[in-house]
């Protein structure tokens, strides 16, 4: 057994181990580390079939950028682990199901592409030693596999507009602006201008003070003597 095949193995082992932990971690930040390690080990056995664009663009762009933002909002939320527990057991069989249409429906995938997609890899390895790999990617993503790379990229969009949505749901908390309304909007309707007539105090401001009334600093003085 060659020693490209031992590593080969020993990723593809790693690679498994870790996808495993990542559904089975009790601990939300557990989970997104053996992701991190999944990508490591996926990443490694790209190298080994010497695809080193898909391997750096994985350890680079997953890894370094989209990993550390899912652990920062996965910190940031706080999630309360027994609240996910309680309703543990009342989404089981919904999970079933939908995971086994899941497994069903890639393996079907899987079935009926196979002989679909080994004579482009052929094609491409055949090509290998002239051409580098991220233009045999580019050639095989544009050429053959063209149309699963647009419902893809649908696929990705349909998944923004539904989280934009969800985020942008109508609360009692929640404030918007209405762009027609403040466009309409007129001075008058704003601003009120009030004019008042001009008030003047018709007690004298002296520090004697008013005829008829006590003297306030007189009374300050003496209560300053008795002390």
């Amino acid at each position: 057994m060659e020693f490209t095949t031992v590593l080969f193995y020993i990723f593809a082992l790693l690679l498994t181990v870790s996808g495993l932990k990542v559904i089975t971690s009790r601990n939300p930040v557990g989970s997104a580390l053996f992701l991190v390690l999944a990508f490591f080990n996926a990443a490694a056995i790209w190298m080994l079939l010497e695809a080193e664009f898909l391997a750096i663009l994985l350890v680079l762009l997953y890894v370094g950028a989209v990993m550390v933002l899912f652990l920062f909002v996965v910190m940031m939320l706080d999630i309360n682990l027994d609240v996910l527990r309680r309703d543990f057991k009342r989404f089981v069989p919904v999970a079933t199901v939908v995971g086994a249409i899941i497994v069903v429906e890639t393996a079907l995938i899987l079935w009926h592409g196979y002989g679909a997609t080994t004579t482009p890899v052929r094609d491409a390895a055949a090509a290998a030693s002239s051409m580098p790999n991220t233009y045999l990617i580019g050639k095989v993503i544009y050429t053959d596999y063209v149309f699963a790379f647009e419902v893809a990229g649908l696929v990705l969009l349909v998944a923004i507009i539904a989280a934009i949505a969800l985020t942008a749901r109508k609360g009692k908390d929640s404030k918007r602006q209405n762009v027609s309304q403040q466009v309409k909007v007129r001075a008058q309707d704003r601003v009120r201008l009030v004019k008042m007539p001009a008030e003047r105090s018709t007690l004298p401001a002296t520090a004697e003070g008013a005829p008829g009334e006590p003297n306030a600093n007189a009374g300050a003085g003496a209560v300053g003597s008795n002390r």
